[in-house]
């Protein structure tokens, strides 16, 4: 293969729409140089985008409009590439579960490693930082899906995870409503044993938030597998901690959820 045009062809032949340069170097025996200069004119001309330097995407006619391909289909090589560990969590792994209320703008991965966000054209990669103890508890085999692409499989949040991440960083998943609205739309399905065994793994307050959610749309045996993180709170914690009062005064006017320890300091509202 002389040219990198040949060696693309080759990789879309195998069904793998993304290389490394280190690859595509072994394989067309090109010069670094004469890579560079082939990588440039295609990155403008739209047929490659690179997330990082020394790995690239190609992509086909009917994605440049996205200026990437759907993250899914190359994040489990991406992260090998970085040498991390993920999962593909929140708004996409609710949506493949069947909570389809809310769209997925942004494709989220939770990782035990600080990454930098991606943007290629309109697609936009998130990464959520969760501790390295604290992953490699829950990040088990058992406790993930299998994201089926016609690229391969990606690693995604079994339900339990997803609900779990979800009400951990809420913040990142179209905030509090968004939330509620995985959990009104997914909790009675999820295993109860489960739940309470990836629940040990993840804050108080979080998992509080969680059992608070599933008992009030009526997931009530769910609720009742975390009720004991709520016995074990010392103190009452806000629903939403970035709502603020504005007057220390206001924060007596919040609702009270003795069961869960929470002040209900704002309305989470779904749609049912």
């Amino acid at each position: 293969m002389k040219t990198l045009e040949l060696f693309i062809d080759f990789k879309l032949a195998q069904g793998r729409a993304y290389f490394t340069k280190t690859e595509a170097l072994e394989r067309s025996h090109l010069s670094c140089d004469t890579f560079r200069k082939a990588a440039s004119r295609l990155k403008q001309k739209g047929v490659l985008a690179s997330p990082r330097r020394g790995f690239y995407l190609i992509i086909r006619p009917e994605e440049r409009a996205f200026g990437a391909p759907d993250p899914a289909r190359w994040i489990g090589p991406f992260m090998s590439f970085v040498e991390a560990d993920y999962r593909i969590s929140l708004l996409r792994a609710a949506a493949f579960h069947g909570s389809s209320h809310q769209a997925a703008m942004v494709f989220q991965v939770i990782s035990p490693r600080q990454l930098p966000r991606i943007e290629l054209g309109r697609q936009r990669i998130q990464f959520v930082y969760q501790s390295p103890a604290s992953f490699a508890e829950v990040n088990r085999p058992e406790w993930l899906d299998d994201l089926k692409t016609d690229a391969g499989f990606a690693r995604i949040a079994g339900l339990e995870l997803t609900l779990l991440d979800v009400c951990r960083y809420f913040h990142r998943a179209s905030g509090i409503g968004g939330a509620a609205q995985v959990v009104h739309d997914l909790g009675s399905r999820a295993h109860v044993k489960i739940l309470a065994r990836a629940a040990e793994h993840y804050e108080n307050s979080a998992v509080r938030r969680l059992g608070y959610f599933l008992e009030r749309f009526g997931h009530h045996r769910q609720a009742m597998a975390l009720i004991r993180f709520a016995q074990l709170a010392k103190s009452s914690k806000p629903l939403d901690p970035s709502v603020k009062p504005l007057v220390p005064e206001l924060a007596e006017l919040d609702e009270k959820n003795p069961t869960w320890k929470l002040d209900i300091n704002v309305a989470a509202e779904v749609d049912q």
